[in-house]
């Protein structure tokens, strides 16, 4: 992430010229583009007056999140059924309410949590939304805080399928949880990113020789102690010779972000892969002694980088297998290439020698000025989220496109994953009930978070004590509108399972004209 948001113009600018074909981009004039918008007010979702950009429900008034559209070319894949993000403006100039979202494969919206105690202005923020596993149950684990010129201050938090916070982590040895990184490891520790000013001689750069940089951390904490269990610190591994970021700032109240850590992998063998943004290199940590393994990129790789390998301001770099790395190569801020890239390298440790395996691009030659993830499904499909661009895209293992996502415009997300969820709420079913001119009564259902509703079952009485069948819904989207004879005007609803088991019932409302 970088200290500087960009503007609309800016965005579209870099996004490049769109190509006009099937899958591709629509030309919008002025050197923007604008991709094919999927139907964001589906059945039951209500988009606001005038625009598509952000929805709203009448049983959930409360809620107003931003409309990702998703278009697919050609049949949705049925697994993983959810896109898992976390759409905001940084600094926040996108419509609705930022916060957490998970989306069915086809674009509804299946549970959000606003930022609701987090406000953009004051530079707070929620980020980095993924499904991890805790103690062997699947939880929702995301990053809090205050964002300060491109890093955090806050804490990681573990969510269990009911979405209550089950654990927290603060950081440790002083330092707070930075918002690149929460890994939870398959030892059930977590680890964190986190930064550590650090008096340096920045002479070498044109800095002062008594300066203050920022030093990339991890952190592997116990979670349910706190305790530090093993902490690695960039500078003493890592020259700040090493850096590709120009020089600026070196005092207290402004460190040298010469590393910027933005991502951490626990490897097959159980060691770290490190991504140092401003080094432009990934590095191998070993998990016992802290020591650098091997450097992949930057100015002192341990590989000879073949053709088509170098890349510039990475983020979010995992190991795929014993000798197989994605990420996702940013290539600006500033301009080192010409377009953005999700990226599989081949490393072969005997020769020392890094091979290009594979390469997605967008044919709108997307250039990503920071953020970003790469995300390798099992069958070799690839998710890629755009960074601070407000897309994300899927391809087959041999490239094809067959999926674009778009934020509306001044929104984004740090990072997009696709994943199987399963969510139970512990709250009740909303609803709401309206006059239909045309006879009886439109009912309007939701369930914020849950995953197993089938359909929706319209109870209606003359009191709130005498409710009866009035009529069945199939569940469309967030919200089902269901039209009944039934004049109430007491309503109610129950959600029912794929089986017609009823998983809950609503409490009972007045109908409104």
């Amino acid at each position: 992430m970088n200290d500087r948001g960009l503007t609309r113009r800016e965005m579209l600018q870099r996004g490049g010229v769109a190509a006009a074909a099937a899958g591709g981009l629509a030309l919008a004039g002025a050197g923007g583009y604008a991709w094919p918008r999927a139907a964001a007010a589906a059945a039951g979702t209500q988009a606001a007056s005038g625009s598509n950009d952000v929805l709203h429900f009448v049983s959930r008034p409360d809620l107003t999140p931003p409309a990702v559209t998703i278009a697919h070319h050609g049949p949705a894949p049925a697994s993983p059924p959810y896109f898992i993000m976390a759409p905001a403006g940084f600094p926040n100039t996108g419509p609705g309410v930022p916060g957490l979202m998970i989306l069915g494969v086809n674009g509804n919206l299946v549970w959000y949590s606003p930022n609701t105690g987090f406000p953009a202005s004051k530079g707070m923020a929620r980020m980095d939304l993924k499904v991890q596993s805790y103690r062997r149950q699947p939880v929702l684990t995301w990053w809090e805080g205050q964002v300060i010129r491109g890093t955090g201050i806050g804490k990681a938090v573990i969510a269990n399928s009911s979405y209550r916070t089950v654990a927290t982590v603060g950081g440790g040895n002083g330092l707070a949880a930075d918002l690149h990184e929460f890994v939870i490891s398959p030892q059930d520790t977590a680890l964190v990113t986190a930064n550590r000013p650090v008096q340096a001689n920045l002479s070498a750069l044109g800095g002062p020789k008594n300066g203050t940089v920022l030093s990339g951390v991890v952190l592997e904490i116990d979670i349910p102690s706190g305790r530090v269990l093993f902490e690695w610190d960039s500078l003493s591994h890592v020259p700040v010779t090493d850096t590709f970021q120009a020089f600026y700032g070196g005092t207290p109240a402004n460190p040298f972000d010469y590393f910027h850590i933005n991502s951490i992998n626990v490897g097959p063998d159980g060691n770290l892969l490190v991504s140092g943004r401003n080094t432009c290199a990934v590095y191998k940590i070993s998990r016992k002694g802290g020591q650098v393994m091997w450097r992949l990129g930057g100015k002192r790789s341990s590989f000879r980088m073949g053709s088509g390998t170098t890349f510039w301001w990475q983020h979010h770099a995992h190991a795929q297998s014993a000798n197989v790395v994605s990420l996702f190569d940013d290539g600006a801020a500033p301009a080192k290439e010409t377009q953005s890239r999700g990226i599989l390298l081949d490393l072969d440790t005997a020769t020392m020698r890094a091979t290009l395996q594979a390469s997605y691009t967008h044919s709108a030659r997307l250039l990503a000025s920071f953020e970003g993830s790469m995300q390798v499904l099992p069958d070799g499909r690839v998710l890629v989220g755009w960074g601070n661009l407000p897309y994300f895209s899927e391809y087959t293992q041999d490239g094809t496109l067959i999926m674009d996502g778009q934020f509306p415009a001044g929104d984004q997300s740090y990072r997009v994953f696709t994943s199987s969820w399963t969510g139970h709420p512990t709250d009740r079913p909303a609803v709401a009930a309206r006059v239909n001119p045309a006879g009886g009564s439109v009912v309007y259902a939701s369930w914020n978070g849950e995953t197993q509703v089938a359909s929706w079952t319209v109870l209606a009485g003359g009191t709130a004590s005498t409710l009866a069948k009035a009529g069945v819904g199939r569940y469309i989207n967030f919200e089902t509108a269901i039209t009944v004879r039934a004049d109430g005007p007491y309503f109610a609803v129950t959600a029912n399972d794929a089986h017609g088991h009823v998983l809950a019932q609503s409490q009972t409302v007045k109908r409104q004209k």
